[in-house]
């Protein structure tokens, strides 16, 4: 082995050779720094590889369990909390929003369901109000806010990508109706019981294990300036407002705090577990986390359209499920419309296809400039499928 070539550890069952291949793959031809991947068929985890390092010094190898910021890849894990809820009875998905949070009802928001909430269709895609990195860990007074808040457009007309705003909107309504947060929620439920490495809110102990984020450099090309030109007020809200990077989130601040829509830390495996719950009709091995029509109601489309942050940098439509993204006619999650998923801003991803019985996590360090469609990621999942 040359000494530009990483060193990859763990499993990988033979027919799934391709996935092994593209890992590697993406740190020869793509610039990875450090990763893992995990995939699970029928619940079996047949694919558990990581290598390269946790740190831009390349002083720490990325170990079986490094744990990573994964950014919105949490609001799939935010999205099951709402579900298992649902499912008991205790949460109303087409029930307003102000029946369990009352001020929400604020600014003519009386109407809004907790559906729109789980489809991005609340228009609270960002605060109008200048909102600091400090205030949105400060969960009290972002949700305040937000009770407070004017929708950017008609609830419930169309979706427009709740970046940083979903995880304390979703997670306000679990907080109201548990008494929990949904990192307290989610681990009490399911991954404390199901020994899954995710965290929502790190706690001290399991500072020394976290990647470092590596930010790219910034090339500011005239089509990014264009693409950024043509977002309406709610978009640059929604992306801006406060503005996010590697930076930020390799703070313990952040990591300490509870961003349920960005500031999940994961293993591949963990995601892969995670989102294979609901690749598994609501099961993870004997232990059944959802009903099957549960499980089932996840993705159940809210309407195709050109959403309205993340629209101008897409040339597709897009659709929504009742928390994660269909993969639909541009193959985001496989070539079945009907799998799912969730990106995480720079490259991380979860992946669900039900029919398949297959489930996917890839997490990294080094991030790339996409907020969804991260090449490395697609490799892995084109990867995937070539083999089932």
């Amino acid at each position: 082995m040359s000494e530009n070539e990483t060193q990859v550890s763990g499993h990988c069952d033979a027919r799934f050779a391709a996935v092994r291949g593209a890992f590697e793959e993406n740190f020869r031809e793509r610039d990875e720094l450090g990763a893992s991947v995990a995939v699970t068929v029928g619940g079996a985890t047949v694919v558990e590889l990581w290598g390269g390092w946790a740190d831009a010094e390349r002083s720490r190898p990325w170990e079986r369990d490094t744990l990573v910021n994964v950014w919105s890849t949490t609001k799939g894990p935010v999205a099951l909390c709402a579900h298992i809820l649902a499912d008991r009875g205790l949460l109303d998905l087409d029930a307003p929003v102000a029946e369990y949070w009352p001020e929400f009802a604020a600014a003519g928001k009386e109407k809004v369901l907790v559906r729109h909430l789980l489809s991005h269709r609340a228009g609270l895609a960002g605060l109008r109000e200048p909102h600091s990195l400090e205030q949105l860990c400060d969960w009290e007074l972002t949700t305040q806010r937000l009770a407070a808040a004017q929708p950017w457009w008609e609830p419930g007309t169309r979706s427009g990508y709740h970046a940083l705003t979903y995880g304390h909107l979703v997670g306000e309504v679990v907080r109201r109706v548990t008494g929990l947060r949904p990192g307290a929620f989610l681990e009490r439920e399911v991954t404390a019981p199901l020994g899954i490495d995710f965290r929502i809110g790190l706690p001290a102990k399991d500072s020394g294990r976290v990647a470092e984020l590596v930010q790219p450099p910034v090339t500011a090309s005239s089509a990014q300036a264009a693409v950024f030109a043509q977002l309406a007020p709610a978009a640059i809200a929604a992306l801006t407002n406060p503005s996010v990077a590697a930076a930020g989130a390799n703070t313990p601040e952040w990591r300490a705090a509870e961003i349920p829509a960005a500031n999940g830390h994961a293993t591949a495996l963990a995601i892969a577990e995670l989102y294979g719950v609901f690749a598994g009709r609501g099961s993870h091995g004997d232990h059944r986390v959802l009903s099957p029509e549960a499980a089932e109601r996840v993705r159940e489309g809210q309407g195709s359209c050109r959403d309205l942050v993340l629209g101008a940098g897409f040339e597709h439509e897009t659709e929504v499920g009742l928390g994660l993204w269909l993969s639909g006619s541009n193959g985001s999650y496989g070539p079945n419309p009907r799998a799912f998923g969730h990106d995480g801003f720079g490259g991380s991803c979860g992946l669900a296809d039900p029919e398949a019985e297959v489930s996917l996590g890839y997490v990294m360090n080094r991030m790339g400039p996409h907020i969804a469609d991260d090449p490395r990621k697609t490799a892995l999942v084109d990867a995937l499928y070539s083999a089932l």
